[in-house]
């Protein structure tokens, strides 16, 4: 489903790097090809009567063979734009028996082909966008194909908003709820899918259930972070809480990734701050080392020296007010850059982890000692910021042992004409970082470009693994749910 891309620095620090930087269904269509899956040589002719579309045509195709990642092209055979919930569990009851897989899309925001199918379908959820707020409960019901800044935007109407955003908005609910949903305010309220009151959900056999914690409560855990592997979230009940009116931030510097964790570990145990990131920037041949936290407020700013006076920066401090909405929406202007640039179109092998407390600073410090900035390319940065592990509390989404977890975020750019290392060598960097993070206790945060093979994926789920594994079976007998992750089948 929809990457989980909430990767970014606020702004002011973004300016540096920018800077630097259908038709219907149609029943003539032709028979599955020799290739495909066993038995899954049916005519879609034979597919159930739709309320939306089901589109075969090559051009119609193209979208759902790429990816945000640029890295992965499968071809499917056919993509559902559902008109309803029905449409999806009419084709995956269609689609079990014969073995062809099925893939759920959101924004289309994976870095290595997670919601693509070979021969397969897409249920392309951006029809199910559909929000409502109920004020009396603080929660708001959200079809999977929502945007998070379309939810935001009906919940600021209601003076609420949700806990947490990763840093891009413009990613699908059911994407961010399928892999976790990470942001600048986890150390406070966990991820995304932490603050999930209930959800709809369209199993491998085509059933549509609700469940929550009290109700269904295997079927809710296992697709909570769960990649899509036990069905298609179609919609989510989420909790909201009061939103303030403004954003002080702050962007601190610190002279190495020793100092900038030190000053991250002081501020993620009182609490201070209402968001707290951290960011590695190219500067002058090396880098830059940023703390980033930011306090919420309606009327009265914060203490400024309350709140930055004890963290021991060097040289002075940005400090910069804003409107929460346009702070929670910042990345808009970086994002517009990019695509006029063109490089929002090139390849992204992005790493994504979480390091264990013990390790992380010997392993962030030896990781970019022996990066230079033209290997990231030219919009490239690192994201590194401490996350309290109790907060998370959905079972699959893995972080390693003890109290601080670091979100460890190496996000490259594969322009072909940028200087930076070509993608398969990026892969491979990809690949090496990240058996070095398992041998040191951590894990993979998985919307990312890393190779995996199925010991990893046992490794990743550790103790939860066997659970994960009967989910699967139990709720995809048939095993045609995102193929893409290459979790319990090639990829």
């Amino acid at each position: 489903m929809g990457m989980d891309a909430h990767h970014s620095r606020r702004s002011f620090v973004r300016a540096v790097s920018v800077g630097a930087l259908a038709v219907g269904f149609d029943t003539t269509s032709r028979a599955w090809a020799a290739q495909a899956p066993q038995g899954a040589a049916a005519d879609f002719r034979r597919a159930p009567h739709l309320d939306g579309r089901l589109l075969i045509a090559p051009a119609d195709l193209a979208p759902y063979e790429d990816d945000f990642g640029h890295l992965v092209h499968r071809t499917p055979r056919a993509a559902l734009l559902p008109g309803s919930v029905r449409d999806i569990a009419a084709m995956i009851a269609f689609c079990g028996p014969l073995g062809i897989p099925v893939a759920p899309r959101g924004q289309g925001h994976q870095a290595f082909g997670q919601a693509q199918a070979a021969d397969g379908l897409i249920v392309d959820l951006g029809p199910l966008a559909a929000i409502s707020v109920d004020p009396a409960t603080s929660t708001a019901t959200v079809g999977a194909g929502a945007v998070w800044s379309a939810v935001l935007a009906a919940s600021l109407a209601h003076g609420l908003t949700p806990p947490v955003f990763t840093d891009y908005i413009e990613l699908s609910v059911g994407g961010t709820l399928s892999a976790g949903g990470v942001g600048g305010a986890s150390h406070h309220h966990g991820a995304q899918v932490d603050n999930v009151v209930q959800l709809e959900v369209v199993t491998g056999t085509g059933q549509i259930r609700t469940c929550s914690a009290t109700r269904d409560a295997d079927l809710f855990h296992a697709a909570l972070s769960g990649l899509g592997q036990v069905g298609v979230i179609t919609r989510a009940v989420i909790r909201l809480v009061p939103a303030p009116t403004s954003v002080r931030s702050y962007s601190l510097v610190y002279p190495s990734v020793a100092a900038l964790t030190a000053a991250q570990r002081k501020a993620v145990g009182d609490g201070r701050f209402d968001w707290l990131e951290g960011t590695i920037l190219p500067a002058g041949g090396g880098w830059l080392y940023l703390l980033e936290g930011s306090a919420f407020y309606d009327a009265t700013p914060p203490d400024d020296n309350a709140l930055i006076g004890d963290l021991g920066s060097i040289g002075a401090p940005q400090i910069q007010d804003s409107a929460y909405v346009d702070f929670v929406d910042d990345l808009a202007p970086t994002v517009a850059a990019l695509k006029a640039s063109g490089e929002w179109y090139d390849p992204h092998p992005w790493f994504n982890g979480f390091l264990p407390d013990t390790a992380a600073d010997a392993l962030v410090t030896a990781t970019m000692d022996a990066t230079t900035p033209a290997d990231l390319g030219a919009s490239g940065l690192v994201l590194l910021y401490p996350v309290p592990t109790a907060k998370f509390t959905t079972p699959l989404l893995s972080v390693p042992d003890g109290e601080i977890a670091f979100l460890f975020a190496v996000l490259r750019t594969a322009a072909p004409d940028g200087g930076a290392l070509p993608a398969a060598a990026q892969l491979r960097e990809n690949r090496d970082l990240y058996l070095r993070v398992q041998a040191a206790g951590g894990k993979q945060y998985p919307v990312g470009a890393i190779p995996m093979t199925p010991s990893d994926w046992r490794t990743q789920y550790g103790a939860r693994w066997q659970a994960f594994r009967a989910a699967k079976r139990r709720f995809d007998p048939h095993g045609i749910l995102a193929p893409g992750q290459g979790i319990f089948a090639p990829a």
